[in-house]
């Protein structure tokens, strides 16, 4: 009866993903509406798209397992700047922004944008080889946090649930793009906001409620991380400068990520930006607060963890292996839906990239438009397949290479990024030599941070660490090396710029106006 339930759960969750992939074929006729969904996608779904393809199996599994242990119940601040910097903030400052300015350069990917923004066809073709490299092993990871949940919940090879799992999602995606992809979101985005506030209560309860669990974390103590007392229930936790570490690189790091700022391509209207806003920065305070804030009591599960032969990742499904087999079916389906979403935002990404800025137009000249979604779907399911060889091969020989990899990607991405697109959609100085100088600065330093890792100075040894240093020079790269360079041709820039100076009409509700001289 237990394995009838969790079975079951599974199998009208793939169900309704699949029956929307095959009713949103009719989006998806055109590269527009395939990549962008025609521009025309409501508040609900692009927040929701956003949300859930910020938070994957890594933050569920990973990230909210090694950082609750690490710095405790201060592991929330992750959560709470992800609602607040990684959304709110990130809608806020390039939301309106890269709407306007994206669609008045006829942009579909970020690579696109540097072309057309910067008047660089070789930074188009640069943008899309870094998003190559760094996506694939990025989209690798999202596998890692389905095997120990999927052991305990069923017995089964990690192998199978892998090829599940990328099988379905390659089959909606594909058929319905970026439509069937912002629906599931949505659903799947239900799931996780449910899932999370039942697993988060089942948890504490467990553990006497919220005030005793508490407490039994306040008497935990560990001499190599901290000698004060209680310090694992504190405010700042043991450790308040990595923790900011972490704070900064998952919270500003969504700002420079090709498949987070795209779903601002396609938003519907001026309306749909401030209400996706407001929905989207509670869906993370949720999701991402209720992840990080579980985290925090791990060290009440520490007798049955060890950590030295397990590793982080068997801390929360230790915690969660005492739940009745409903709430684990639950949680298996949480995240299913976590990581499914995030890897159908990044193979629709890694394939609209490939195909519409490295393919046509270089490697193939005049390419219709069912070439390129022909060759878009085709890329979809090479970079599932790559994605899936590379966690089964990991998870079986654990090379760890591919693990440091995987843990530079967000790094490396929205440092080279980050910089040269904010910059990009405010000011007009801005030059393309900066945005090279930003590129090459970022990807060396994160693949120098692999090779070379004790050559880096101790604080910036962390991946972590050094990607929000990526990100955090980039911002001081992009203009001072554009104060240095010659400046871009001006009447090219106030073309690029004349988007924002367009005449609009709106209601009183919406902008009070000039009062009227009488």
């Amino acid at each position: 009866m237990d394995m009838a339930i969790k079975i079951g759960m599974l199998v009208v969750f793939f169900g309704i993903m699949i029956g929307t992939g095959l009713y949103c074929r009719k989006h998806s006729t055109d590269v527009d509406g395939f990549v962008l969904g025609g521009r025309s996608v409501g508040p609900w779904l692009t927040a929701f798209a956003y949300g859930t393809s910020y938070f994957s199996a890594v933050v569920f599994v990973g990230y909210a397992g090694q950082f609750g242990w690490k710095y405790g119940i201060a592991a929330t601040w992750a959560g709470i700047g992800n609602a607040l910097l990684g959304s709110l903030l990130a809608w806020a400052v390039l939301g309106r922004r890269t709407r306007v300015m994206t669609q008045h350069l006829d942009s579909a990917t970020m690579p696109q944008f540097f072309e057309s923004r910067y008047s660089s066809k070789a930074l188009k073709l640069a943008a899309s080889v870094i998003i190559f490299i760094f996506l694939i092993p990025y989209t690798a990871s999202l596998y890692n946090g389905l095997s120990r949940l999927f052991g305990m919940a069923f017995d089964i090879d990690y192998g199978v649930c892998v090829l599940v799992m990328a099988v379905l999602t390659g089959i909606y995606v594909i058929a319905g793009g970026y439509m069937a992809t912002a629906i599931n979101d949505f659903i799947q985005g239900i799931i996780m906001l449910v899932g999370i506030c039942a697993v988060i209560g089942a948890v504490l309860k467990s553990q006497g409620g919220f005030m005793e669990a508490l407490n039994g974390l306040s008497a935990v103590s560990d001499p190599e991380v901290s000698d004060a007392p209680g310090v694992f229930n504190s405010f700042f936790g043991p450790d308040p400068i990595n923790l900011l570490g972490v704070v900064l690189l998952t919270s500003l790091g969504t700002w420079g990520l090709p498949q987070m700022v795209q779903k601002f391509y396609a938003i519907k209207s001026e309306k749909a930006i401030n209400k996706g806003m407001i929905i989207s920065t509670l869906f993370a305070l949720v999701v991402a607060g209720g992840c990080y804030f579980l985290g925090g009591f791990g060290r009440l599960f520490s007798g049955k963890i060890d950590i030295a032969a397990n590793g982080y990742d068997s801390i929360i499904p230790t915690m969660l292996s005492g739940l009745s087999p409903f709430l684990i079916a639950v949680v298996v389906v949480l995240v299913l839906s976590a990581s499914m979403s995030t890897l159908s935002s990044l193979v629709l990404a890694s394939s609209s990239t490939l195909t519409l800025d490295f393919i046509k137009g270089t490697l193939v000249k005049g390419m219709s438009e069912k070439k390129q979604l022909l060759i878009m779907r085709i890329f979809i399911a090479v970079f599932i397949a790559i994605s899936t060889v590379i966690a089964i091969v990991q998870y079986n020989s654990n090379v760890t290479f591919i693990a440091q990899l995987m843990g530079v990607s967000w790094g490396a991405l929205a440092g080279a990024f980050l910089a040269p697109f904010l910059y990009g959609l405010y000011w007009k100085r801005a030059t393309k030599a900066s945005v090279w100088v930003s590129f090459i600065f970022s990807t060396v330093v994160m693949l120098a941070n692999i090779l070379f890792k004790s050559a880096f100075p101790v604080l910036l040894q962390s991946p972590i660490n050094a990607g929000v240093f990526c990100m955090l020079a980039g911002l001081v790269i992009v203009p001072v090396v554009s104060l240095v360079t010659k400046a871009p041709d001006k009447a090219y820039v106030e073309k690029v710029f004349s988007c924002y100076d367009k005449k609009v009409v709106v209601s009183v509700k919406d902008a009070i106006g000039e009062p009227v001289e009488k």
